[in-house]
């Protein structure tokens, strides 16, 4: 009974760990980028586009002088938050795609496939722009199947550093806790996840995200490292 208990766990976790496990060794995913010179970050932001605070990160990144990479639910991209999306591509950042529901998992490799490049063409017919050739799927839940067709339509599926996201163990989130721990678990190629959106509520309050995204960058930066974005 104990190990039918144990491999059902292994195999919940293959799908459901939000760090590398044990399908990624066969159906890889990228959850460290590789090392460049000068040693680099690579800030990535999820959920959005969010009407009121993907434009104030955006004037933040800007202000920085950094290039970061938006993961976009297609749901979220309407007529109203284009512009958004627009801007984030105009101002050199990377913009890739996003899923705001963990079905996806259960999708088989050709419907993965297709629903990747229906949402790529229509943020390109909506912003003017296609995103780049990246997928991060919701709470990063996966499967072979979804690896499988995010493979087939051309697209890496993207992970993150381990504790590099913006969780607070269900307390309130702040740059005063946050920042800390996100500098003190930072490495060169490392890849971290803070939420510009919410996968439910399109217009979630995100000040927390801003304010730490603005104190994060300068104390990276203090430790000598740079950052880029998960697509050239």
């Amino acid at each position: 009974m104990l190990w039918i208990l144990a491999l059902a766990g292994l195999v919940a976790l293959a799908h459901t760990a939000p760090f590398p496990f044990l399908l990624d060794a066969t159906e890889p995913t990228v959850w460290r980028m590789p090392a460049a010179d000068p040693p680099t970050i690579y800030l990535t932001f999820d959920d959005g586009p969010n009407p009121t605070a993907t434009p104030q990160l955006l004037d933040v990144l800007r202000r920085h002088g950094v290039r970061a990479t938006f993961f976009i639910i297609d749901r979220h991209l309407t007529r109203a938050t284009a512009a958004i999306v627009a801007r984030a591509f105009e101002e050199g950042h990377a913009v890739a795609l996003h899923s705001h529901t963990r079905t996806l998992m259960f999708y088989n490799p050709a419907l993965l496939a297709t629903t990747l490049q229906e949402a790529a063409a229509r943020m390109e017919v909506m912003t003017g722009h296609a995103p780049c050739r990246a997928f991060r799927p919701h709470a990063g839940n996966r499967s072979v199947p979804m690896l499988m067709g995010a493979a087939r339509a051309g697209y890496r599926v993207i992970g993150w550093g381990w504790m590099l996201w913006d969780f607070n163990f269900f307390r309130r989130k702040t740059p005063e806790s946050l920042v800390p721990r996100l500098v003190r678990h930072a490495s060169a190629g490392d890849i971290i996840v803070i939420h510009d959106g919410h996968h439910v509520d399109p217009r979630a309050d995100r000040r927390y995200a801003v304010e730490t995204v603005d104190a994060l960058v300068p104390a990276l930066r203090a430790k000598g490292f740079h950052f880029g974005t998960i697509c050239p």
